[in-house]
């Protein structure tokens, strides 16, 4: 080997320690990373992110540190809780390095420093606490944990920020029965729950249907109310009605009477008119299904004789005529105060009718020539009773007489003693009395009805 080789040799094996050296005297430091650097094997410092200078084959890197927060999942540890049973706790430690220095000259391996720790921990923690009360208190469990493992790794150079259980695991045989028990507690608490809803729903129900009864009370009470008031007015107005009706229905009969009463005075009867007519009424009475038998009294003309000769005048043939006051000496009959314009003129003659055709059937019959009582008297055939037409020759039956009656045998009856105030003519002379009214015979042989006295019986003494 030539001299210029071995120099050759010589250069390059310097440069390739100059290339080392250098190499070896640079570093570059990652975010979020610490280097510890020794000297001579001891520590010298420590490397924060970024490029470093180290002397070469003098300094170098004892180890990185990772400064971020780590995350170490341990796997389950059996623990005793204080009523003997056994449960398996599967728990998650939040750490994080603050000091490389510590954590690499204090401690050997500080990730099994924590997990050793943290098992310890939790079996002290757990271990005075009951199932229940660890499966339920799992939060308690958690910062009692991160304060033990905070403070047994702070000289370490390490702090805990937390400790998560993910699980405890009772045996078998424990969660079958917790299983159970659960159940049951779910049951219970769904019958509670069912049992507070049905109290609920009957007490809303109740309340509701007391409601319900109230107001239904209420609308009874305001119907029967409200009928009531009804009922009442129309009873009222009914009333009012009924009371107007008659006060109309008196006006209108008084009113009547009066027109009547003042025609029939001015027409001036005789009381033979006034037997006329009493006797042309006896057929209206006598109407009817029932059989009846009306008897004249037999004083009647003597009973109108004597009225006649009270308060009559004798006339220029001898008759007492009724010398009724005169019409315009009559007292007015005066009307009620209540009387106003609307109801002034219902009652007067020349608006009513009906009036009007009364007063005028009185003034005609008034006006009639009444003749003398004993003369013949026309033949007037009555609603109640026509007779067959009777010969000129035949003599009809005396004015009083009696006429016989269907089905009944006529008795013979005697002539009655003629009154001594008046000459009555024969029987067979006074023709039947408009009336039609058939007479009775009497038991004793005599007629009710006619002015006669009775057979057996003496006259009346003369007048």
């Amino acid at each position: 080997m030539t001299e210029g080789t071995v120099v050759l040799i010589v250069v390059v094996l310097l440069v390739l320690l100059v290339v080392v050296s250098l190499i070896k005297a640079v570093q570059i430091i990652p975010q979020a990373t610490a280097a510890v650097i020794e000297r001579l094997g001891r520590y010298k410092g420590t490397a924060e992110p970024g490029l470093a200078f180290l002397v070469p084959f003098i300094d170098k890197v004892r180890e990185r540190i990772d400064l971020r927060e780590q995350v170490v999942s341990f796997p389950p540890q059996p623990v005793i809780t204080q009523d003997n049973l056994t449960v398996n706790i599967d728990t998650v430690v939040y750490f994080q390095v603050t000091d490389p220095k510590a954590a690499v000259y204090e401690i050997s391996d500080y990730i099994t420093g924590v997990e050793q720790i943290t098992t310890t921990t939790l079996r002290n923690v757990v271990g005075g606490m009951t199932l229940e009360g660890t499966l339920t208190s799992r939060d308690q469990i958690n910062t009692v944990l991160r304060g033990e493992l905070d403070e047994a790794t702070g000289r370490w150079g390490i702090r805990v920020g937390r400790v998560e259980i993910k699980a405890i695991d009772p045996p078998a045989s424990i969660q079958e029965s917790m299983e159970r028990q659960m159940k049951a507690d779910r049951e219970k608490r769904a019958m509670i729950l069912t049992a507070e809803g049905q109290r609920e729903s009957a007490i809303r129900s109740a309340e509701g249907n007391k409601q319900s009864q109230i107001l239904t009370a209420e609308g009874a009470k305001q119907a029967a109310i409200l009928n009531a008031e009804a009922e009442r007015q129309s009873r009222i107005l009914r009333a009012q009605g009924e009371r107007a009706a008659q006060y109309l229905q008196a006006q209108g009969q008084a009113k009547a009477i009066e027109k009547v009463f003042a025609a029939i005075k001015a027409a001036r009867p005789t009381p033979e008119l006034l037997t006329y007519q009493y006797l042309q009424t006896l057929p209206e009475m006598a109407k009817g299904e029932a059989n009846k038998v009306w008897i004249v009294p037999s004083d009647f003309g003597k009973a109108l004789e004597g009225f006649t000769r009270m308060l009559g005048v004798p006339g220029e043939d001898g008759v007492f005529r009724f010398e009724p006051s005169p019409v315009e000496d009559t007292v007015s009959l005066t009307k009620p105060e209540d009387d106003d314009e609307s109801i002034k003129g219902w009652f007067d003659t020349a608006s009513d009718p009906e009036i009007a055709k009364v007063v005028a059937d009185a003034e005609a019959q008034a006006r009639k020539e009444v003749p003398p009582i004993g003369a013949p008297i026309p033949a007037t055939p009555s609603p109640q009773t026509v007779s067959a037409p009777r010969a000129p020759s035949e003599p009809g039956p005396a004015y009083g007489a009696a006429t016989p009656r269907e089905g009944r045998p006529q008795s013979p009856t005697p002539s009655p003693t003629p009154s001594p105030t008046q000459t009555r003519q024969p029987e067979s002379a006074v023709p039947t009395p408009p009336h039609g009214i058939p007479q009775v015979p009497t038991d004793r042989g005599g007629v009710r009805g006619n002015g006669g006295p009775r057979p057996g019986y003496p006259a009346p003494p003369p007048q």
